[in-house]
């Protein structure tokens, strides 16, 4: 074609045949017409119409396409790559790589459960090999479980996969079944773990064997709770210094990361009565206690809401406090922003409880950024659980208990100012402003039974709560104003500013009430506020009250910082 522009019709006659050149033409019509009377003849399961630009710099086409009618491409088969292949396991050592422990535990969650074990105990345990090989079901569906995915994702057959896995873990267990039989693994009974420790210095195999000594320690041991118990002993009895102290610290290391991983065993260590955001406020105090301490000495109000830390897990949390096991405080703390930026409520039958737990929350790992995580993944975290506090459903939830209208305007800036987020502040800011402007609140407020200053006063505090939410300037004003259209109503209908400037009281009496008013404390800023700054001109302006402020200098001094505040002085 001569022209910059034209276009090419492609066809497959069949299915899984490539696309091929029926022709090239400068007509766009004529392209597609010819690709409907082909494809409507059946003379092609497929066609394909596009259009090519000539680029005058490259001399190059580019191509776009204008139609697609017919059967779709048949799915690619993937290739094999090199990548793909060093990417398995290759020999046994490979199974006690962090990855490969957290694969297994997967899929052999329901028998390690059962067993009451961790799979680091399984990669060093005879007897729980020696069950998982006669449990021949349980293994045959734990390959199949890794290898399918992985057969779907690289290309390779599934069968071959399995292969590869069921002689690799072949290997793993035999090798271990092996140091049982031949007494690799010393028993802490006649020998101290220090001394095993020791003499395990410098050899070759110490990790494996050292992971077989203290996994073998834990024997015969149900429950998450003893079993921390006995890990902290061993931690007690470990060497005090150098190689041989590392070498057993990082074994229980593993054990704790994998131990305290599992919902149940966190859950038992902790306490069972525990709600979510119990549990996840009584591992932040365990992983800092001393921060949390900090804390409570500040502000005695937290000792309420942070749960106590008692037995193992308290053994644990003075180790951790040591800064021993970094890698498990390090997991604790990105576990309870997991749960955090989940969708678990953290107290489901507690809304209000659950604002006061995440506050708490938010203290307690503010107080720990730097050292276990960075103040951005806290944020992060916080500004994720704040999407599930706006929802509709958990605003039902949190304002059901309120009996009146301003009880639930009180709420909901208080959930203003505990949501974090510019998204979220807005959307609690329409529920608050939603409440506020509503006839109801309107209506409640008018015929409720304090007096019209009480009534202001009141307005005057939620409205100051509103300015401390720290919502955007449109939506703080939108609220206020709202409010403050109430407050303007009470007012007028008690005529209270008309009521102050014609009372039989002192000059500087009447004008430290009127710039209350206008000032914002005593009722909300708005209509109240310029008619009580109006009120309190005209008293200014006055005669004889300029009379009564000169006979008495010492009364103007109290008033200079409500004339300032309600805009009457520089």
């Amino acid at each position: 074609m001569a022209g910059p522009v034209h276009y090419e019709l492609y066809i497959r006659k069949t299915a899984p045949a490539p696309w091929t050149l029926m022709m090239a033409t400068e007509e766009r019509k004529n392209a597609i017409d010819t690709a409907e009377e082909i494809l409507r003849d059946k003379r092609a399961v497929a066609v394909r119409v596009t259009k090519e630009t000539l680029d005058p710099d490259t001399m190059q086409f580019a191509s776009t396409t204008v139609l697609t009618r017919g059967a779709p491409e048949a799915p690619k088969k993937r290739l094999v790559s090199d990548d793909d292949k060093s990417s398995n396991c290759m020999g046994p050592q490979d199974l006690y790589a962090p990855h490969a422990r957290e694969l297994i535990g997967r899929v052999l969650e329901d028998w390690l459960m059962r067993q009451g074990a961790t799979v680091f105990e399984l990669l060093h345990r005879p007897d729980l090999v020696e069950r998982l090989e006669a449990a021949g079901v349980e293994l045959q569906h734990a390959l199949q479980k890794v290898a399918i995915p992985e057969s779907q994702n690289t290309g390779q057959t599934a069968h071959d996969l399995i292969r590869h896995y069921q002689k690799l873990v072949e290997q793993a267990m035999e090798r271990v079944m092996t140091a049982g039989r031949k007494g690799t693994f010393p028993d802490l009974a006649n020998r101290s773990l220090t001394e095993v420790a020791q003499k395990l210095a410098g050899a070759p195999d110490r990790a494996f064997v050292m992971g077989g000594v203290i996994s073998g320690a834990l024997i015969g041991l149900r429950g998450a709770r003893p079993r921390l118990d006995r890990l902290m002993d061993l931690a007690d009895k470990a060497p005090k210094d150098g190689a041989p102290r590392a070498m057993v610290m990082v074994a229980i290391e593993q054990i704790l990361c994998e131990l305290l991983a599992a919902r149940t065993s966190l859950a038992e260590i902790l306490g069972p009565a525990l709600d979510q955001g119990g549990s996840l406020a009584a591992v932040v105090r365990m992983v800092a206690p001393r921060e949390i301490e900090a804390l409570i000495l500040h502000d005695p109000r937290m000792a309420l809401l942070m749960p106590s830390v008692d037995g193992p897990a308290a053994r644990l949390g003075a180790r951790l406090e040591a800064g021993e096991f970094p890698l498990l405080a390090s997991s604790l703390a990105r576990m309870v922003l997991r749960e955090l930026m989940g969708p678990r409520r953290l107290r489901p039958s507690d809304a209000p409880g659950e604002i006061d737990i995440l506050r708490t929350l938010a203290m307690s790992l503010t107080a720990t950024a730097g050292r276990l995580l960075t103040l951005e993944e806290v944020q992060t975290a916080f500004t994720e659980r704040s999407k599930s506090l706006v929802t509709a459903d958990f605003v039902q939830a949190y304002v059901v208990p309120c009996d009146t209208v301003l009880c639930e305007a009180e709420q909901l800036t208080r959930l203003c100012e505990n949501v974090t987020g510019n998204a979220n502040k807005r959307s609690a800011a329409r529920w608050l402003s939603a409440c506020v402007t509503s006839l109801r609140f309107e209506s409640e407020m008018r015929i409720g039974p304090a007096t019209a200053a009480k009534k202001l006063q009141i307005l005057a505090a939620l409205n100051r709560s509103v300015v401390a939410a720290a919502l955007s300037e449109n939506d703080t004003e939108q609220i206020m104003g709202g409010i403050g259209h109430v407050g303007g109503v009470i007012e007028a209908e008690a005529k209270l500013t008309a009521t102050l400037a014609r009372a039989p009281a002192p000059v500087p009496q009447k004008l430290s009430a009127l710039l209350r008013l206008a000032a914002g404390e005593t009722a909300p800023l708005g209509p109240v506020s310029e008619r009580a700054k109006a009120e309190a001109i005209k008293l200014f302006r006055a005669p004889e009250a300029r009379a009564a402020l000169s006979a008495a200098p010492e009364a103007i001094a109290p008033l200079k910082g409500l004339m300032k505040a309600a805009g009457l002085a520089a």
